[in-house]
């Protein structure tokens, strides 16, 4: 039998082309669409070869860079390299779905066990929110940082450790407006970032009081539901690893439209066209910053 290669991939996808990142049977998935490419080369097969995702996302939620583990034969991988190994499979992927870069890593390594993962969430997307005082909204997300039992941010899975511990969480600007928020964290639950914006919305909006947050977080035995906010505002923006450079980190400045603030009878058809307009520019960044993410080694 063919000695494996254990190779680290990393990709990027926009979320609402997938019916999440796990193969699932009969629907469209990113690790299914891998996996179909890399099966139409003739390089992998489901009894031989292993492919594990480092972090989950949902059906909705974009991703700038995610990574994984990737067996292949290792005749093939000295064969061809990195730089054909990631033009041969990104040229049969769809354009909603990208190929970054590849690299060899030891066995044994684990895409879950990463350093930190990096969130954004754009608020805005959710109508009635707006950030009319920083200083307001940063006290805010201050409510979220720290090591904290977080199962009522969270859904929690049978058997899953609800502790985690958030190390920063900040705003996001784009051209000088601050959009949502920045967060960074060792490892997430099940819908913790979107259960988090949906908590900082009803802050910012006056639906929720801060003492209520603080006793949802402090006293997670008594439970507590803010609801869950939209998957399409979410993206993960980054995975980071020790074994693996992390290259650029802030997206490239670009002018994004400020939702309408305007009340009367047109609000919620132009509201509907500003979300549509809005997506259109979350995707287009993503699509940048691909291209400079995913540079190829020389040949």
């Amino acid at each position: 039998m063919q000695p494996l290669v254990h190779l680290a991939v990393r990709v990027g996808y926009l979320g609402d082309a997938f019916h999440g990142s796990q193969v699932q049977p009969d629907v469209r998935t990113v690790q299914g669409e891998l996996q179909r490419v890399l099966a139409s080369l003739g390089w992998w097969d489901a009894s031989r070869h292993l492919m594990v995702l480092g972090s989950r996302t949902d059906a909705g939620v974009h991703v700038r860079r995610n990574g994984g583990l990737l067996t292949l034969d290792r005749d093939l991988w000295e064969r061809t390299g990195a730089r054909k190994v990631v033009r041969a499979i990104d040229d049969r992927l769809p354009d909603e779905l990208r190929l970054l870069d590849v690299h060899e890593v030891p066995e044994g390594w684990n895409p879950r066990l990463a350093l930190h993962r990096v969130y954004r969430y754009r608020l805005e997307g959710i109508e009635g929110w707006r950030c009319e005082d920083p200083d307001v909204f940063q006290q805010h997300l201050d409510h979220f940082v720290g090591t904290y039992d977080a199962r009522n941010m969270a859904r929690l899975e049978d058997g899953k450790d609800p502790m985690r511990t958030v190390l920063s969480a900040t705003p996001w600007s784009v051209g000088g407006r601050i959009v949502g928020f920045e967060i960074v964290g060792l490892a997430f639950l099940w819908n913790q970032v979107r259960r988090t914006a949906m908590a900082l919305h009803g802050l910012q909006t006056g639906r929720l009081t801060e003492a209520e947050v603080r006793l949802a977080i402090d006293t997670p035995e008594v439970p507590a539901d803010f609801g869950v906010a939209p998957p399409e505002w979410l993206v993960l923006w980054d995975v980071v690893w020790n074994e693996l450079d992390e290259g650029p980190n802030d997206a490239v400045e670009r002018l994004w439209a400020p939702p309408p603030t305007f009340a009367g009878g047109g609000e919620r058809t132009m509201r509907r066209r500003w979300c549509a307009g809005a997506k259109a520019e979350v995707a287009a960044m993503l699509q940048h910053e691909w291209s400079r993410l995913g540079r190829l080694p020389s040949p």
